[in-house]
């Protein structure tokens, strides 16, 4: 299985469920998520 490192939004990972995919999610915490924003910004 492809592991996609990506910020989610709301109500992804329930559409995804629906499909019958697996997957995997994870909340971030706040130093994390600031990263990961940061490094989203970089990549744009």
């Amino acid at each position: 299985m492809p592991i996609y490192n990506k910020l989610v939004r709301d109500r992804i990972p329930e559409i995804i469920k629906q499909t019958g995919k697996k997957f995997s999610t994870r909340v971030l915490d706040e130093k994390e998520y600031i990263d990961e924003v940061k490094k989203k910004r970089r990549n744009n």
